[in-house]
């Protein structure tokens, strides 16, 4: 699965008049790459996941895929950041709620499940459900979930975002570990540029109100990887530029002097 977006323009409606949400946006996402999105807020990149994801329609432009989904997956799964778990549901049953809505038998979808929940090192925790858990934890129910499904795409916003820094360390890593035995065309929001370049093939970065991609960064790092690479030269020049592009407006957004 790949898919292009060409020339996307999205437009919001509101009480005090129309709002450009994005505008002019055109890039493509290959097979089995993982591509990272970054920018300062408002720019448009959960709006961008939400257009790739079928939730919103562009108001401009289209976005084509390769694959017409007709071998029955997902085209495309969605994690947010925080609120991606059902209260009222058992960690199996959450994990378990994509492969019931395509129609999977209980015993097979219960089968594939429990492999992702051991994948995530929830096992002790399949019968509990998510109140009793942290937020790391929860987190990890909403990947597993996003995985077992076995969409075409992951949309990922801003996953670990509310995380505390030494979770998101552990959760960055157990990202890479299942996507490595469970390759996919993964797009993922983030705020941190350290993130971004230590998970990316390649970093969109955006900018503007509206927002536009400003530039594409091919992250020059094999895989696979691990914490130490954030220290690498050439790692730093990476995470140095793309801040170049962004302090600017960031400072701006702050009302804080450039």
């Amino acid at each position: 699965m790949r898919f292009e977006c060409h020339n996307l323009c999205k437009v919001y409606l509101t009480r005090d008049g129309s709002v450009t949400a994005l505008d002019g946006v055109t890039f493509a996402a290959e097979q089995e790459e993982f591509v990272c999105i970054v920018g300062p807020s408002g720019c448009g990149k959960t709006t961008l996941l939400k257009l790739i994801a079928g939730l919103l329609e562009p108001t401009v432009g289209r976005i084509t895929f390769d694959s017409d989904a007709a071998d029955g997956r997902l085209r495309s799964a969605l994690v947010f950041q925080e609120h991606g778990v059902f209260p009222w549901m058992t960690v199996l049953d959450n994990v378990a709620f994509g492969l019931e809505m395509q129609g999977v038998g209980r015993q097979d979808r219960y089968a594939r499940a429990r492999a992702f929940i051991r994948k995530v090192g929830l096992s002790a925790f399949a019968n509990n459900y998510p109140h009793e858990l942290s937020v790391g934890m929860r987190q990890r129910v909403g990947i597993a979930r996003a995985f077992v499904a076995d969409p075409q795409v992951l949309l990922m916003d801003e996953p670990f975002g509310s995380l505390d820094a030494q979770t998101k360390l552990v959760l960055q890593e157990e990202l890479l570990r299942i996507w490595k035995d469970n390759r996919k065309l993964v797009v993922y929001v983030t705020h941190d540029i350290e993130e971004a370049v230590l998970l990316a093939d390649r970093v969109l970065v955006m900018s503007g109100r509206p927002g536009r991609i400003r530039e594409e960064i091919q992250v020059p790092l094999g895989r696979p990887r691990n914490l130490s690479d954030r220290e690498r030269p050439e790692v730093v020049e990476v995470k140095l530029r793309i801040w170049g592009m962004l302090e600017d407006e960031v400072r701006q957004g702050l009302e804080m002097p450039t």
